[in-house]
């Protein structure tokens, strides 16, 4: 190893514009055909140093220098909120066909780590594959709870119905006050869905028998609202 060392130190080397060590085809100023052994660093009080970049080694054995910010955020997990405008106190309107599902138009992000919620759309497309975590609550309106159908809510996996959560609207006769809604405002469902890069997943309305109304849910962050997270 010295007279290799000492071959390179004091052979004129602006002759060559490479140097191959284990190697008479180098590719690079510096290639080493065989193992990397350093025996001593320079210690480094700085600690942002380790927020410049990474060296890192390719299949090929190439050494490159990626950004640390870059390798950290390719590795973050899906973190979603999505809703209507916090404080909104506008309705949502939809059309739903006997047994049919409507989407839910969520327009409104809280937080999207890897910008994978179309708020345009209201459809989440997934970057990594993996297991996520998946919720939504709405609020439903006075008008919606007068109707006799069942409603409720589903999540979509491409065109795939995953799960779904609904049951009937029941009002109750008062003495003196009249017909009142029994059934609760609110509808909430949650689920783990399995997602391949690409594969979306959206929130729909479902109703047993039609319905085509205006002011169905309740158009506010606080009340209307869903989370996707990667836990895996």
């Amino acid at each position: 190893m010295k007279n290799i060392l000492l071959s390179i130190l004091f052979f004129p080397l602006f002759s060559y514009s490479q140097i191959g060590i284990g190697t008479e085809n180098p590719t690079r100023t510096l290639d080493v055909n065989g193992d990397l052994r350093v025996r001593t660093t320079n210690v480094t009080v700085r600690e942002s140093a380790a927020k410049d970049s990474i060296i890192t080694v390719g299949a090929t054995g190439n050494i490159t220098r990626v950004s640390s910010k870059t390798v950290v955020e390719s590795h973050l997990k899906s973190f979603v909120k999505g809703s209507f405008p916090i404080g909104g106190t506008g309705t949502i309107s939809m059309s739903i066909t006997a047994g049919g599902y409507a989407l839910i138009p969520f327009n409104t992000e809280e937080f999207d780590i890897n910008e994978e919620f179309n708020p345009l759309t209201g459809i989440f497309t997934a970057k990594a594959s993996g297991i996520y975590s998946v919720s939504v609550n709405v609020k439903t309106t006075p008008a919606l709870l007068s109707l006799s159908n069942d409603f409720g809510l589903a999540i979509f996996k491409n065109s795939d119905l995953k799960v779904r959560n609904s049951y009937a609207n029941v009002s109750i006769s008062l003495l003196g006050i009249g017909l009142v809604n029994a059934s609760p405002p609110v509808r909430s469902l949650q689920t783990l869905v399995q997602l391949n890069a690409g594969d979306t997943v959206s929130f729909r309305a479902y109703s047993s028998g039609a319905i085509l109304s205006t002011g169905l849910i309740v158009g506010s962050g606080e009340d209307s609202f869903f989370t996707i997270q990667q836990v895996r």
